[in-house]
């Protein structure tokens, strides 16, 4: 996950993630999500939620509604059956991605109709800029394509034309590892406007934004 802001790296443990148990879904939240949650797992830059959740079958997130996010989800297993207020019904199926921009508003609902459980990463991202037409997308992403490399998955890139689109200052990067292998990613991409807003400052300075 690349995004902008003071914080750029933050590990966040396990033992230190808020939980939530509703019987059909389990999950962890990398985010504080409520008033009573661990608030050092506070946002970083536009990325504000990255919940681990585990979906039993036959069940899901009824129809609800978002504005004004840019919303990510990375299957990890199963299939997530996607139905929306524009008209799209989508299936995405495990290592396969979907994004969806909330815009001036949208209702959906989220699915497993499998007989075993889905487990999703669902990332929420802030727009650039707020409104917009609400839009939905989904794509798979061949493990073979990403063994060994990270490649980007949604991105807010204009020049990863091989990702989801998303109107965040942010990319979602993925990659396959084998057992005992590993890989270096050096962030290089800043937004034009933020990469503008940096120019000139005094390198003691930081800004909100601005990648040294």
């Amino acid at each position: 996950m690349s995004a902008f802001g003071n914080i750029m790296l933050q590990v966040r443990s396990k033992d230190t993630l808020d939980q939530g148990d509703r019987g059909w879904l389990k999950a962890r939240h990398h985010f504080v999500v409520s008033a009573d949650g661990n608030p050092a797992n506070g946002p970083l830059g536009a990325l504000v939620v990255w919940n681990d959740d585990e979906i039993a079958p036959g069940t899901g997130f009824g129809r609800h509604s978002h504005a004004d996010m840019e919303i990510v989800t990375y299957v990890r297993q199963g299939v997530v059956t996607h139905e929306d207020s524009a008209g799209n019904i989508g299936r995405t199926v495990a290592g396969d991605v979907q994004v969806m921009s909330a815009g001036t508003g949208i209702s959906h609902s989220e699915h497993n109709y499998s007989a075993d459980a889905l487990k999703v990463f669902q990332i929420w991202l802030l727009p650039r800029h707020r409104g917009g037409t609400p839009l939905w997308g989904s794509r798979r992403f061949p493990k073979a394509d990403r063994a060994g490399r990270l490649i980007p998955l949604a991105s807010g890139d204009p020049k990863n034309t091989e990702a989801l689109p998303i109107r965040a200052d942010a990319r979602v990067l993925g990659a396959t590892l084998l057992a005992g292998t590993s890989l270096t990613h050096a962030p290089g991409w800043v937004p034009a406007h933020l990469s503008r807003a940096c120019r000139g400052r005094d390198p003691r300075q930081r800004a909100t934004g601005c990648v040294r």
